[in-house]
């Protein structure tokens, strides 16, 4: 079992790929508290704003699609680079984009890493449930400093 007490934050806006993902997690006994933000607007307020959707602790892995409304996910990820607060916290993009543009653009903003979603469910659990315990059991993060 996945260790408990580390928050993922899953930055989605397709309902059912919030879903498939959050189902793939628990299939794989990912245990963590699974918040999701479904726009980048949501996702900078929950990491940064002080009102009632802030976060009370960071995550320990951001799961981020690209293709949001209000703001993107490369704008999310360049937010949460800049921050000395967040800078070092692990992003995933978790994106349905095979765009070279796309992947280059993620890389160069300081993504730690960039998974194309699989069509078949099936895929797409057996590619979350790897990511799950890479993430959160066998990477060792830094610290993140409150």
């Amino acid at each position: 079992m996945i260790e408990r007490g580390r928050l993922i934050l899953l930055v989605e806006d397709d309902p059912d790929h919030e879903l498939l993902t959050i189902r793939a997690l628990r299939k794989a006994n990912v245990v963590n508290e699974i918040r999701s933000a479904h726009d980048g607007e949501e996702a900078i307020e929950m990491l940064f704003g002080a009102g009632s959707n802030a976060l009370n602790e960071l995550p320990s892995l951001v799961l981020l699609d690209l293709k949001l409304p209000k703001v993107d996910g490369l704008e999310v990820l360049r937010r949460i680079r800049e921050s000395p607060r967040t800078q070092v916290l692990p992003v995933v993009i978790l994106t349905s984009s095979d765009e070279e543009s796309d992947i280059v653009r993620s890389y160069r903003l300081g993504a730690n890493s960039y998974v194309r979603k699989p069509v078949s469910f099936a895929e797409f659990a057996e590619a979350t449930r790897q990511l799950g315990l890479y993430w959160l059991v066998l990477n060792q993060c830094p610290p993140i400093q409150n």
